[in-house]
């Protein structure tokens, strides 16, 4: 295997807006990246043109030193060795599971007892092995999914892609799931491209994240660092749940700011320039001490409450509280970190 190359792609629908806008990136053999991003960022055309479904208008997809596609020549789908699972699963539904997973197989020729031996590898690979006679109508909407990755695990494939496979599961099978995929990571050792709207599963699952939005990569990053160091407002906005306060400082302000920094931008001088100043809920604390605060709203998530809080000079902030607090109530709050973007 060898690495997936993505070398400033483009994808024109000729609606007046470029669909995909530039994109280069570089997924290391084995990695495991998610596209992340809201509908319409260009995520799934990304995914679309690497499958081979979708010619690049400009720029190149490269696996090592083997082109795929450019604007003047593709190599079709069947010859790139990739596999792919679609949110629908796709499956055939007059075949059994073992007819399901065996059919890519059937497609290049393999039959008897190797192709057998191959589908029941497959199938204990994401423990199926029970269901190799069922119906795609008898399974559970998780036991579906598993069949689709045994689909895929069954041909051995140089890159998995996966388009927003967890998206018609309720939050248990999703959690359940999200296992399953770190383990058929860890089994095919596959490259792995998994395009998500939820920032939650790309930082529970992948090894690095691509954030886009308009057809463009704003940052690539490992979970950790992409939610630490967001790179812009919008990464800001779509990683995490902080709010971005546009605060007065002077030079040199760091990167990150602790308490004290960020209290002396509460108290400005006068022609002071504006920061964007990235705050997560969980830096949030109440005190008996800080700004005055008024909690505009309050939802109960189980272990904890979110808060959402108005300072007194009208700016938001969102908090996690471990006591319930009504609407209305006032309160005082110091922010123990922020991140400059």
């Amino acid at each position: 295997m060898a690495k997936l190359i993505l070398n400033r792609l483009s994808k024109d629908f000729g609606t007046g807006r470029l669909a995909v806008d530039d994109v280069s990136l570089t997924i290391g053999d084995g990695g495991f990246l998610a596209l992340l991003g809201p509908s319409g960022c260009g995520k799934t055309t990304v995914l679309r043109m690497i499958a081979g479904f979708e010619q690049p208008t400009d720029g190149a997809i490269l696996l090592g030193e083997r082109v795929l596609a450019d604007a003047s020549a593709m190599v079709p789908p069947e010859r790139r060795n990739m596999a792919m699972v679609f949110q629908s699963y796709a499956l055939w539904p007059h075949m059994s599971v073992a007819e399901n997973v065996g059919y890519p197989l059937k497609v290049r020729g393999i039959t008897g007892e190797r192709r057998t031996a191959k589908i029941r590898e497959a199938l204990a690979a994401v423990r199926l092995e029970a269901y190799t006679d069922r119906r795609p109508a008898d399974l559970s909407g998780g036991q579906r999914q598993r069949v689709a990755l045994a689909r895929c695990l069954v041909t051995e494939p140089d890159v998995v892609l996966l388009d927003e496979p967890l998206a018609n599961l309720d939050r248990h099978l999703r959690q359940e799931m999200e296992e399953t995929f770190r383990e058929f990571h860890a089994r095919s050792r596959a490259t792995m491209i998994y395009v998500t709207h939820d920032q939650a599963e790309a930082m529970a699952l992948a090894t690095e994240v691509a954030v886009m939005s308009e057809g463009r990569l704003l940052q690539m990053a490992a979970p950790d660092e992409i939610y630490a160091r967001p790179q812009g407002r919008l990464v800001g906005r779509l990683i995490g749940q902080g709010a971005i306060l546009s605060l007065p400082w002077r030079e040199p302000m760091p990167r990150r700011l602790d308490w004290p920094a960020l209290q002396a931008c509460f108290h400005p001088q006068p022609g002071s320039p504006q920061a964007d100043i990235l705050v997560r809920p969980q830096d949030v604390v109440i005190s008996d001490e800080g700004l005055d605060a008024v909690v505009s709203a309050c939802v109960f998530e189980g272990e904890r409450h979110a808060l959402q809080l108005l300072l007194s000079d009208g700016r938001a902030l969102r908090a996690f509280s471990r006591r319930s607090v009504r609407v209305g109530d006032a309160l005082r709050v110091v922010l123990r970190s922020g991140w400059r973007l």
